[in-house]
């Protein structure tokens, strides 16, 4: 039962790992988890740091996702899927920028 749930999930994420934006959010989480190791985070910082992580991972998959359906449909120009693809990029880019500034806040609390 929780085999059929969870195994798309996870072959998702593979899915996924192929795509660059993708590998490069996997590889600034853990660079960001490997900088809480350092400077120790407490609990709460470390709630922090896993909600950004997790927040612009998944946004960035789903950023893949309608990326994927988008060219799907057609591979010709449409404004509107252009603005559909800028609008889930802007996602991306709105929780990678929370996620810096909360960087930023909790590295200078440490240094």
């Amino acid at each position: 039962m929780l085999k059929k749930k969870f195994l798309p999930a996870f072959q998702g994420i593979v899915t996924g790992l192929r795509h660059p934006s993708i590998r490069l959010q996997f590889i600034l989480g853990g660079l960001a988890v490997l900088a809480g190791i350092v400077l120790k985070l407490e609990v709460m910082e470390w709630v922090a740091v896993i909600l950004c992580i997790g927040m612009v991972i998944s946004l960035e998959l789903m950023n893949t996702a309608l990326e994927f359906l988008c060219n799907f449909i057609t591979e010709d120009y449409h404004s509107e899927i252009k603005d559909i693809k800028d609008l889930s990029a802007g996602a991306v880019l709105a929780a990678s920028i929370a996620s810096l500034v909360t960087a930023v806040i909790l590295l200078i609390r440490h240094i």
